[in-house]
């Protein structure tokens, strides 16, 4: 929980402006892999250092939690599941740190342990605690884990059976932070549009959720945030809900509502006007961008190269 991502951020990075230009101007910079991958913080997509640009830092701690069972195989050939012979192991040792942080904390003068001491405002109930998990078994034990602990602020990262426990999840004030709907269904017999319409039935329970696009090539993917939100409107959500799905919730389960998250009187102006609906990929054209009451650069590499070979072959393109 001491390893922070937010002295890892790098502004010059090329792949930012090429999700500026799609209208993403706030990111959660995440730690992946280990079972507490680390602390996250909330970034602006501008500004010249990680300074300039932090919205929230270390605004919570990672937790990966572990499957009951894994798939063999691989995507094209999935194999039979089995079951982790080490999930009670793994779940104990997870328990056993927590217990032992909450007693060092307790102690007067401790000698100085920056794992423990990572773990200060979680029980303190300044800081939230993200649990990467998807399936009905692993978030039932989930939730009886951050009962346990009297976690003030629990985040279920991923969630595809979340709708099943919504009532549950909500009772203990979960919020979820639903996987990618562009994703494939995990189970052989679940059909392709019960990803797409995920979010809709979490809209439907009354639970605090929002969609995001943690995973592989995660990154570069952050573009196609507001066409993540357009299917969930294809696929049960009102355009204001699927809009809130990428903004204003994501604001409220990150603690930053009061910030951003929305147009209003006192909030930061971080916000993007686009020419066709944002959230459809047939019309989305961001033509304005400001953050934090600044105008931004709608400008990429990927849009240097298109004009400089449109030119040369003589092809039009969308400006």
């Amino acid at each position: 929980p001491h390893v922070r991502s937010i002295i890892a951020f790098n502004l010059d990075s090329k792949i930012i402006y090429t999700i500026r230009t799609n209208g993403v101007l706030v990111c959660q910079a995440t730690p992946r892999g280990g079972l507490i991958s680390g602390t996250s913080s909330v970034m602006a997509l501008d500004g010249w250092n990680w300074e300039d640009a932090v919205y929230r830092t270390d605004d919570g701690i990672h937790i990966n939690w572990p499957n009951r069972y894994r798939q063999t195989g691989w995507w094209a050939e999935p194999g039979e599941l089995k079951q982790n012979e080490k999930y009670q192991e793994t779940i104990e040792a997870l328990s056993l740190f927590f217990k032992e942080a909450k007693a060092y904390l307790m102690e007067e003068q401790p000698e100085l342990d920056l794992k423990y001491q990572a773990m200060k405002r979680v029980f303190e109930g300044n800081q939230r605690v993200y649990f990467h998990a998807d399936f009905a078994p692993e978030l039932n034990d989930v939730v009886d884990f951050a009962r346990s602990f009297d976690l003030k602020y629990p985040v279920i990262v991923g969630g595809y059976d979340a709708h099943f426990l919504a009532e549950r999840l909500k009772e203990n004030k979960f919020a979820v932070m639903l996987s990618n709907p562009h994703d494939l269904p995990f189970f052989e017999g679940d059909l392709p549009a019960s990803v797409f319409e995920s979010a809709a039935k979490l809209q439907k329970t009354g639970i605090l959720y929002c969609i995001q696009n943690a995973g592989n090539m995660e990154v570069m993917n952050a573009r196609n945030l507001p066409f993540l939100a357009g299917t969930a409107m294809a696929y049960g959500l009102t355009e204001e809900q699927a809009i809130a799905s990428i903004s204003l919730n994501v604001a409220k389960i990150m603690g930053i509502d009061q910030e951003i998250g929305s147009i209003e009187k006192g909030k930061d102006a971080t916000l993007f006007v686009s020419s066709g609906n944002a959230i459809d990929m047939r019309t989305n054209a961001v033509t304005i961008a400001m953050v934090k009451g600044r105008f931004i650069a709608l400008t990429n590499h990927q849009i240097a190269l298109a004009k400089k070979y449109s030119t040369k072959y003589g092809i039009g393109i969308r400006e």
